[in-house]
């Protein structure tokens, strides 16, 4: 009996299993959007990062290997234009569905702010610099650092499941079930950090470049000012002057460097004060692995580093 089946089953055995359609093949632009997108693929694919970790996406040059990620892609999500003008250039010749998420419907966007120093604003504000402005809005003014409110960070959760959905239908309940469950999560973050920075109180802080000003408005936490404008250009002297004249006026206690920029500039701005120059953040997680978890731990390394400057 052995003798007559094995035969009959090595044929059976050669057969390959079914498989799941193939998902499509997705590409981003930056980690955080790379951590939404991670979470809303979940265990059926990852996707590809354009723009290499460490870097600044504020004038970028990709490299063969990003432009051909770019090209394989069948979905692309980006922030948009206001960020990477540069970027929109080659999605326009080598991506096939490529999704600003700056457009999103529901997303609050805020209008870069071009003096050196700002006024307070209160919790969760949103007026004054733009607040829900329409997908249309003048991309050389809208401040592109979005992801920086889990609000939004949610928003956009939401958008990457349908386009998915659309894409790749099979799993289109996969896709919308990690994304509720993302926005869950990120629901229970932001009372987390709330709480955290409501316990430790307002510091009185000077940011590198402007690029959190949403964070900033959901926390209720503002700057005092920023060396350089959102786009992390070299300051003029006049506004180095103006941060300067700032810091004596309101008792500053950290200045923010960032790992992308050289912080000799803050040296050169601050030597000589009592203000604490030693402190770094960063808007993008430059330290964090890249992956779905890397968007939570963002969030929360900025609220540990403004609760540290005013703990200290």
């Amino acid at each position: 009996m052995p003798v007559l089946v094995r035969p009959l089953l090595l044929p059976l055995l050669a057969v390959p299993t079914l498989a799941y359609a193939e998902v499509p093949s997705v590409a981003v632009d930056i980690p955080p959007v790379h951590a939404l997108a991670s979470q809303v693929m979940g265990d059926l694919g990852a996707p590809e990062l354009v723009i290499r970790p460490g870097a600044s996406p504020h004038g970028y040059s990709m490299r063969p290997s990003e432009a051909a990620s770019l090209d394989r892609a069948e979905v692309v999500f980006w922030v948009g234009p206001a960020l990477t003008p540069w970027l929109g250039r080659s999605i326009d010749s080598l991506a096939d569905d490529a999704v600003a998420l700056l457009e999103a419907p529901g997303l609050t966007r805020y209008d870069v702010r071009q003096s050196a120093t700002f006024e307070a604003h209160g919790h969760g504000d949103e007026a004054g610099h733009g607040g829900h402005h329409p997908a249309d809005h003048d991309h050389a003014g809208l401040d592109p650092h979005a992801w920086l409110d889990p609000r939004n960070a949610r928003v956009w959760l939401g958008v990457m499941a349908e386009t998915l959905a659309k894409a790749d239908p099979e799993h289109a309940a996969t896709y919308r079930d990690n994304a509720r469950r993302g926005q869950a999560e990120l629901a229970q973050l932001s009372k987390e950090v709330e709480e955290r920075l409501v316990a430790t109180g307002k510091p009185h802080f000077i940011v590198f470049h402007d690029a959190y000003q949403y964070f900033e408005r959901r926390f209720g936490v503002p700057a005092a000012g920023a060396i350089s404008l959102g786009d992390a250009s070299d300051p003029s002297p006049s506004r180095v002057r103006e941060i300067q004249r700032r810091v004596e006026a309101l008792d500053i206690d950290c200045v923010f460097t960032e790992p992308q920029y050289n912080p000799q500039l803050v040296e050169s701005v601050f030597g000589g004060t009592a203000v604490d120059t030693s402190r770094v953040i960063d808007p993008l997680g430059v330290d964090l692995a890249t992956g779905p978890g890397l968007y939570a731990e963002l969030i929360r390394q900025l609220s540990d580093g403004l609760a540290g400057c005013r703990q200290d």
